[in-house]
C-alpha cells in the first residue's frame, strides 16, 4: 500500500511501521470490539487503541506537531496524546498494524507543508460572463412588472 515506509526528511532514516511500534512514545491497549463476530467478539480482546505521546520532546518538530494536532482533531486527548482505535479486523495483530499504518499516514500528511495560497483575480472573459448574466437576470426581473388594472 505504500504505508510501510515513511521518509520524514531526506537526511533521516525512513520511519517504518516497525520503528513506530518499538518507539517508547507509542503504547497499545487491547480491548473487546463491539459489533458482529459472535462468541469471538465477546471473549477475545482484539481491538487496539494506539496512544502516541506528542508532548514528549524531540518526537516531531514543532510545525509538524502543530499540523498533526490539527489533522488529528477529536482523536487528540487532553494530555497531548493522539489516540487511534482499530477494530476492523478479527485478529489483534492485524488491528495493531492497521493502527500503526493510520498513524504513519497522519504523520506523513503532517510532514507536508501546506502550499501558500496565491490570490487570483477573475480574468476578462469571466468578468464579461458575470456581467452578461447579471444583465440577463435584470431583464427577466424587469419584465415581471405589475398587472395593468385597467384590463380587469
Amino acid at each position: 500500500r505504500g504505508y510501510e515506509r515513511i521518509r520524514i526528511h531526506r537526511h533521516m532514516q525512513p520511519i517504518t511501521i516497525d520503528r513506530l511500534a518499538r518507539s517508547k512514545n507509542v503504547r497499545f491497549e487491547f480491548f473487546r470490539a463491539s459489533g458482529p463476530g459472535g462468541q469471538n467478539v465477546n471473549k477475545v480482546a482484539t481491538a487496539v487503541r494506539l496512544r502516541f505521546d506528542l508532548s514528549a520532546d524531540g518526537v516531531l518538530p514543532g510545525d509538524v506537531r502543530e499540523r498533526l494536532v490539527r489533522l488529528a482533531g477529536s482523536r487528540m486527548a487532553e494530555g497531548g496524546e493522539l489516540i487511534i482505535e482499530a477494530k476492523r479486523f478479527r485478529t489483534m495483530e492485524r488491528n495493531r498494524r492497521d493502527a500503526l499504518n493510520r498513524l504513519a499516514v497522519l504523520i506523513r500528511r503532517a510532514w507536508e507543508k501546506p502550499k501558500k495560497r496565491r490570490r487570483t483575480r477573475p480574468g476578462p472573459a469571466a468578468r464579461r460572463r458575470r456581467l452578461e448574466n447579471k444583465r440577463r437576470r435584470s431583464l427577466i426581473k424587469q419584465k415581471r412588472g405589475g398587472v395593468d388594472r385597467d384590463s380587469w
